[in-house]
């Protein structure tokens, strides 16, 4: 069963894409690689190589929610034109390189490391990139840990229906990861780590919000 039954068209409309500076962060990174490939695990919607393709000559996308994946193919087609799109309707851990000798230059996974297998994702992703690939996690704030008047007055209402607990799609509860994201990836392939915080300003709409929490569903 899928993570988030019904919420692909939800996701899509009312999500955040990438702020700027961590396009440009992205995009630097195959600066120079001809023909670069990227390859985006939990792809959702398909927000990073909605905001990224330019930069690419191919783009992979790894999905395992059939109506996420079906949103995203229908993002990212449009922008690619006739550059290949390859999509991957599995979860990360079972991603199969799509031909032989396929080699990814960067690897995206953007608030979604923490459902998968992290250290069997990366013993994966190694033997499907190039050996200067580089593998960006990104995640960002939470309503749940924000501290202001209007994320608490919003945590709140989303509790007086819910409850207490951190809701997490089909899987009930929220659980923390078990180790930092950093060291993870130093004890991986990818073991040269930086970390970049890039603060974002958004401007939010009580009535857009509002829309968006009607669009998603409730999972019991």
């Amino acid at each position: 069963m899928p993570l988030f039954p019904g919420a692909a068209s939800a996701y899509r409309t009312f999500r955040p894409g990438l702020p700027e500076a961590a396009v440009a962060l992205l995009t630097d990174t195959v600066r120079d690689t001809p023909h670069p490939v990227l390859l985006d695990l939990g792809t959702g919607t398909g927000q990073v190589p909605a905001a990224v393709h330019e930069a690419f000559a191919r783009v992979d996308i790894v999905e395992c929610d059939p109506e996420m994946i079906a949103e995203a193919e229908k993002v990212v087609k449009p922008f690619l034109g006739e550059k290949p799109l390859g999509v991957h309707r599995c979860p990360a851990e079972e991603f199969t390189a799509p031909y032989p000798g396929y080699q990814a230059n960067l690897v995206t996974a953007a608030r979604a490391f923490r459902w998968m297998n992290q250290e069997q994702v990366l013993r994966l992703v190694d033997k499907a990139t190039a050996p200067d690939a580089v593998v960006a996690v990104m995640g960002e704030g939470s309503l749940w840990t924000a501290k202001s008047a209007w994320t608490d007055a919003l945590r709140e209402l989303i509790q007086t229906y819910l409850g207490p607990e951190r809701r997490a799609g089909t899987e009930g509860t929220y659980t923390p990861p078990r180790r930092r994201y950093e060291d993870i990836l130093a004890d991986s392939p990818f073991s040269r780590v930086e970390e970049h915080a890039l603060p974002v300003s958004r401007r939010w709409r009580h009535t857009r919000l509002m829309r968006g929490l009607e669009s998603l569903p409730v999972v019991p």
